[in-house]
């Protein structure tokens, strides 16, 4: 796939705005003695007490030499010891010396300082959305990437602008990921119009989930007859997914629809939403009904799920 030069001058552009914000083309990082590949190899001996020499270069990526001659400075300096490998005398194992962890210690203390002023002119939302934004990128570039802390996931009711924000996802997301047209687009419009203006709120209700403040999903249950509820527009964004998200909304529908006095409650989806088939077989529902038809610009197979409420 040709990226576009647009995102490739945005990308760029994001590199010289940020590093410049954290002062990393200075030649001294945090007002220390340390350049940044400096520092960067403290934090990495700091973290893993002791290495060989061998897999601290591959592992930060670093010129042989260059990181020899680091190495050495830092040996001057009595901040690293380098000493033959028990296990393999050819190799050498390095490690920081008190003098060496203390001058990580400074390096730490100096950088989360500057994050924390960084931070400190934003709001708590503001925070929010720049850390989720963070972990985003990371995640987008680094599959094996996982969060230290794993974020509270929030189950809420909808808020102004938070309607809109359904209608939209579920018309980008579907024409991105299943190629579905603007008529999918605006069948949700109608479904998120009517819940908007006229829902019963003691039958029925919707949620939006979401990470770092920012909306990742939702899911309305809404009344088809006297004595089922319907579950209606899941959708989880593909930032989220992996995070049990999913399961958490369909869980909280399925619950309010117990709460309310429903006998069963149905999902309708089509048979090429793999991800919505395994959360509703995996909540308990059973296919009851498939019916092919043309739909979005697309042959479909139309599939009703339903999940017996009255003996639970």
């Amino acid at each position: 796939m040709a990226v576009p030069d647009d995102r490739v001058a945005a990308v760029r552009a994001f590199n010289r705005f940020y590093t410049n914000v954290i002062g990393v083309l200075r030649d001294h990082l945090l007002g220390t003695a340390y350049s940044l590949t400096e520092a960067r190899v403290l934090h990495e001996l700091a973290q893993v007490g002791t290495s060989e020499v061998a897999a601290l270069r591959r592992d930060l990526d670093i010129d042989a030499g260059y990181l020899s001659r680091l190495l050495a400075r830092f040996e001057g300096a009595e901040l690293v010891v380098r000493e033959r490998s028990r296990a393999d005398a050819r190799r050498q194992v390095i490690r920081l010396t008190d003098r060496g962890r203390a001058a990580y210690a400074e390096l730490d203390s100096r950088s989360a300082r500057q994050v924390r002023e960084l931070l400190d002119h934003l709001d708590d939302d503001q925070q929010r959305r720049l850390t989720s934004a963070m972990e985003v990128i990371h995640t987008l570039l680094d599959p094996t990437f996982a969060p230290a802390a794993r974020p509270r996931l929030v189950l809420r009711p909808p808020r102004p602008g938070d309607y809109g924000w359904v209608v939209h996802r579920h018309g980008a997301l579907y024409a991105q990921e299943h190629g579905w047209d603007v008529t999918f687009e605006a069948a949700v419009a109608q479904m998120v119009g009517d819940q908007a203006t006229r829902h019963d709120s003691g039958r029925e209700a919707a949620w939006i989930a979401e990470l770092f403040g920012q909306p990742v999903g939702c899911v309305f249950c809404t009344a088809q007859d006297a004595t089922t509820a319907q579950l209606r527009l899941l959708l989880v964004e593909p930032t989220a997914r992996g995070r049990g998200v999913g399961a958490a909304l369909v869980e909280r529908c399925v619950r309010f629809a117990r709460e309310a006095g429903y006998r069963r409650i149905e999902a309708w989806g089509e048979d090429v939403l793999e991800a919505a088939r395994r959360l509703y077989r995996g909540s308990g529902f059973v296919l009851a009904a498939e019916e092919p038809h043309r739909a979005f610009g697309h042959d479909l197979v139309r599939q009703r799920w339903v999940l017996d409420l009255s003996g639970e």
